[in-house]
């Protein structure tokens, strides 16, 4: 079984998912939970930020791909947070950076949908 946990903060209309642990094809599903009930409530800027996230496989990657579209179609966006290396190069070697803003900081994050707004 793997150990994964997602915990859910707002600052604002801002709604933050923290991962921690390994987000493999097990674990997956608790992450579209987690999305899809933001999308349900009308929560379109989301912030993933994965401190504490020490593994992520294809299937987890395959979540937020199924989500972007559907998000950015609905007027907002989700940004991705705080990454280990090792965690950003499998984004990096499958060519997210260039679908997702990727930032080093959740703070970062943050601004950029405030500029947004302007």
């Amino acid at each position: 079984m793997s150990n994964f946990n997602i915990t859910s903060k707002s600052n604002d209309d801002i709604h933050i998912l923290e991962l921690s642990g390994e987000l493999d094809a097990h674990t997956a599903p608790e992450l579209e939970e987690s999305i899809t009930a933001l999308i349900n409530s009308e929560k379109y800027k989301i912030i993933v930020n994965f401190t504490d996230l020490d593994y992520i496989s294809s299937a987890g990657l395959g979540v937020f791909m199924a989500y972007i579209e559907d998000v950015r179609g609905l007027g907002g966006d989700i940004k991705l947070t705080n990454m280990k290396p090792s965690v950003y190069n499998v984004f990096d070697l499958l060519g997210f950076p260039t679908l997702y803003d990727i930032l080093d900081l959740e703070t970062e994050a943050i601004k950029r949908f405030s500029s947004e707004n302007k």
